[in-house]
């Protein structure tokens, strides 16, 4: 028998805290609960979770807090932000920290469902093989140490962010759909109907710490009407190959 995938979800209030439980439950998932920020941090730092449902807005320790502190120890586990402010600033600020999604209150508990669901299965099932890429500008992915350097200066990437990076490397001769990338990187099934900017928003990250000027990309570039394009090395890959 498999074991039950294990979800902490932290939130204060306990009218959404106890309905959360009762679904998760409900919907075959093993679940752990905290009311404050702080006992929540001691939890998610505990290991013994799948994913972490988290809301912003706790007592004692905030959630943006409970997922810092946790990526600084686990890059892998998947986080979902509750929030109930809906600004780009703020969904940022959460995805910059490491959360793999998002969701904005109210939200629809099948919406949720599905969303853990995508999440859960894209950690079970990372098909991407950890590699070095190095792109049109010079920048150098190492995705085993989510990272990457461009003259000398280190840069710093999230799992989802490395991962987002790998599979459009893995299709670097073309343009990948915005729902493709749903579907691939964030494990969302094809006909599934969320509506969620969190591809948007990642790309705009990424555009920020590899491109030179992000508001005129030269390697990670739109293709209007088709999706978006990872412009790589392609002297490299020939040396590479030759080797």
């Amino acid at each position: 028998m498999n074991k039950k995938p294990k979800i902490l979800v932290v939130e204060d209030e306990e009218a959404i805290r106890t309905g959360l439980a009762d679904v998760l439950i409900y919907h075959g998932y093993d679940v752990d609960v905290a009311a404050r920020g702080d006992i929540g941090l001691t939890k998610a730092l505990s290991g013994h979770h799948q994913l972490l449902l988290l809301d912003v807005m706790l007592p004692k320790v905030d959630g943006y807090t409970i997922c810092d502190r946790v990526r600084e120890q686990d890059k892998n586990i998947p986080i979902i932000m509750l929030t109930a402010k809906s600004a780009d600033e703020d969904i940022i600020h959460g995805l910059k920290l490491g959360a793999d999604d998002y969701v904005a209150k109210p939200f629809s508990v099948a919406q949720l469902i599905l969303r853990i669901q995508a999440v859960l299965r894209r950690s079970q099932n990372n098909i991407l093989d950890n590699q070095s890429v190095r792109l049109s500008n010079g920048v150098c992915l190492d995705a085993d140490n989510l990272s990457g350097n461009y003259k000398n200066k280190t840069l710093a990437f999230t799992r989802k962010e490395m991962d987002l990076l790998l599979y459009l490397n893995s299709q670097h001769q073309r343009a990948v759909s915005r729902d493709e990338l749903l579907n691939k990187v964030w494990g969302y099934d094809k006909q599934s109907t969320i509506e969620t900017r969190t591809v948007d928003i990642h790309i705009a990250k990424l555009r920020r710490k590899l491109e030179v000027d992000h508001k005129n990309p030269e390697c990670l570039i739109t293709i209007r009407g088709a999706g978006y394009r990872l412009i790589i090395d392609t002297q490299a890959i020939e040396k590479n190959a030759a080797e």
